[in-house]
C-alpha cells in the first residue's frame, strides 16, 4: 500500500519508465462555439489526467510533470473570468506542489486567447507551437517535428473541430510522437447543448485507455459518436421542417456509419426532395451493403409505416409508402421484377 500511495502522489518527471509523455492539441472554433482537446500518451488512460473543457468557458491540456488539479482549478478561474494568461500565471503562482518547472500546460479561454507553458525541466524533448486557434504540445517525444505536424494537419483539414483534432494527432503520430511508444489516446470538445440527449454539453467524449493501437481506434469511436449525433441532428431537423438540412445530416451519417439502414434513410430523404436519381443510388448502396434491405420495399404500400427505418424520421412511413406506390421508381431500383 506504501508503495501503491507513492506511485500515485510523485510528479512523472521523476518516473522514468511510467512518466505522462504525452502530446496533444487543445484549440477553439469561433464558428461553431466549440472548444477541444485531443492527446495521446505512453501512459494508461491519458484522457482522465490531460484534457478538461467546458463549453462557453474554455478548455485546457494539463501534462508532463502534472499537476491534474489545474485543470478542474484552471476552468473555475474561467468561469469567472479571468483570461488564458491570468489563469496560467494564477495557476503556476499559487501551485500547492512545487517545484512547477517540470509542468506543461496549455489554456484557450472564451475568447480564444491562448496561453502557453512548458517548463524548462519538462521531460524532453518538450516543447510547443501555436497558431491562431490552437496550440499543441508535447514532451518526450521524439523532437519538435510533432507539435509542427500537428499544426499543419490541424490548419489544412476541412469540417469541424473534432476532425481537425482527430488529423492533428494522427499527424503528431505519424511524425513519431512520445519517443517510447504508444497506450492510450483522448477526445474531448465541447458545445453548448451538443452532446446527445438532453442538457449535454459534451459533443464528443471518447477515451482510448489502453491499446497498441490508440490512434486507430480513437478513430473509430470518433465515427461512431459522430454518426449517432447527426442521426440525432437530423430528426431535430426533421422536426423543425428542415428537409434539405435533415438530408444532409443523414448524408453524414452514412458518412461515419455507413449500414445499408443508413442509406435506406439518405434514399428516403433525397426521394422526398424530388431527386429521384440521387434516391436510386443511395438504395442501391443500401442494397449492396445489406441485400435484406430489399424486405422493405417487398411490403405492401399500407403496411410502410411498420417497415420504414426508423432513422427516416417521423414522416419516414409516409415518405417509404410513396415510394412503394412508384411502380416506374421500384422498377429501375428491381429491373428484374
Amino acid at each position: 500500500m506504501t508503495r501503491l500511495v507513492f506511485l500515485l502522489l510523485v510528479s512523472s518527471a521523476a518516473l522514468p519508465a511510467a512518466d505522462v509523455n504525452t502530446f496533444s492539441i487543445v484549440a477553439y472554433d469561433p464558428v461553431n462555439g466549440d472548444w477541444g482537446v485531443t492527446v495521446a500518451s505512453r501512459y494508461f488512460s491519458v484522457g482522465s489526467v490531460v484534457p478538461w473543457a467546458e463549453a462557453g468557458v474554455g478548455c485546457i491540456a494539463t501534462q508532463a510533470n502534472v499537476n491534474v488539479g489545474y485543470g478542474p482549478s484552471g476552468l473555475e478561474l474561467l468561469r469567472q473570468g479571468l483570461s488564458a494568461r491570468e489563469v496560467l500565471a494564477k495557476l503556476l503562482a499559487e501551485d500547492q506542489f512545487p517545484p512547477t518547472d517540470g509542468r506543461q500546460v496549455a489554456i484557450i479561454d472564451r475568447h480564444g486567447e491562448i496561453a502557453t507553458y512548458t517548463g524548462p525541466n519538462a521531460p524532453k524533448w518538450a516543447g510547443d507551437r501555436q497558431g491562431k486557434t490552437w496550440s499543441a504540445q508535447g514532451n518526450i517525444l521524439v523532437g519538435p517535428q510533432v507539435p509542427e505536424a500537428m499544426g499543419r494537419a490541424f490548419e489544412a483539414t476541412q469540417g469541424e473541430l473534432a476532425e481537425k483534432l482527430y488529423a492533428a494527432l494522427k499527424a503528431g503520430d505519424d511524425a513519431g510522437g512520445d519517443s517510447r511508444g504508444k497506450q492510450s489516446a483522448s477526445m474531448l470538445v465541447v458545445r453548448k447543448g451538443g452532446g446527445r440527449n438532453i442538457n449535454n454539453d459534451r459533443y464528443i467524449y471518447i477515451n482510448v485507455d489502453d491499446s497498441p493501437a490508440p490512434i486507430p481506434e480513437l478513430r473509430r469511436l470518433l465515427d461512431i459518436n459522430l454518426g449517432l449525433l447527426y442521426q440525432e441532428k437530423a430528426g431535430k431537423l426533421r422536426q423543425e421542417g428542415k428537409p434539405k438540412e435533415a438530408r444532409d445530416a443523414v448524408e453524414k451519417v452514412t458518412r461515419y456509419q455507413p449500414s445499408g439502414n443508413a442509406f435506406v434513410s439518405l434514399g428516403v430523404a433525397d426521394y422526398g426532395l424530388g431527386d429521384k436519381t440521387a434516391a436510386l443510388a443511395d438504395f442501391r448502396k443500401a442494397l449492396d451493403l445489406d441485400p435484406n434491405v430489399r424486405r422493405q420495399f417487398e411490403a405492401r404500400p399500407a403496411a410502410a409505416n411498420a417497415v420504414a427505418n426508423p432513422a427516416a424520421g417521423g414522416r419516414g412511413g409516409q415518405r417509404l409508402r410513396a415510394i412503394l406506390e412508384d411502380q416506374e421508381f421500384l422498377k429501375q431500383l428491381f429491373p428484374e421484377r
